[in-house]
């Protein structure tokens, strides 16, 4: 048995190294990204991505600007990068005055927003089920800090791949 202890500790250390540091999955407990990701879908997300290693329309997991109770973390879309002027109207997004083409939103979106300029150090973001999520277009603080970044989604694992 004591043979087996040295092993076991190196092991519970480096998963939680990993799970700290490197790489997470998570399970998404809300609706705000459908069609893309859905309810109690599980998700894999890459905590070492640089700032710099991020695009617009990508999936990002960070700590939000405001209070939402039951919500420590979200899942939402990067849709402003510092510098940016984002604006919505007529049911579509608009950054930098060119209308973005999103085939990943449920419907287009039935409120108007901005224009916006996203401050240096600060990103803005929207979930893919515009009409139905708690993000930046209805946050008093619409923007997240550049501290507040996990990481990057690269995985999403669908709930009926995983019960069938």
């Amino acid at each position: 048995m004591k043979q087996w202890l040295p092993s076991f500790m190196i092991a519970i250390i480096v998963s939680l190294v990993v799970r700290t540091y490197i790489v997470e999955a998570m399970v998404v407990p809300s609706g705000s990204m459908i069609p893309t990701i859905r309810i109690h879908d599980r998700i894999v997300v890459e905590k070492v991505m640089p700032v710099t290693e991020i695009h617009h329309g990508d999936i990002i997991v960070f700590y939000p600007p405001v209070k939402i109770e039951g919500a420590k973390r979200l899942v939402k879309r990067l849709i402003g990068m510092p510098g940016d002027i984002i604006e919505i109207k007529d049911g579509t997004l608009y950054r930098n005055n060119e209308k973005v083409i999103e085939p990943y939103v449920k419907e287009p979106m039935n409120y108007t927003y901005g224009p916006v300029s996203v401050p240096e150090n600060e990103y803005f973001f929207l979930g893919d089920n515009r009409n139905d999520s708690f993000d930046s277009h209805a946050w008093d603080v619409p923007f997240v800090e550049r501290k507040d970044l996990i990481g990057k989604v690269i995985l999403n694992i669908p709930t009926h791949y995983l019960y069938q």
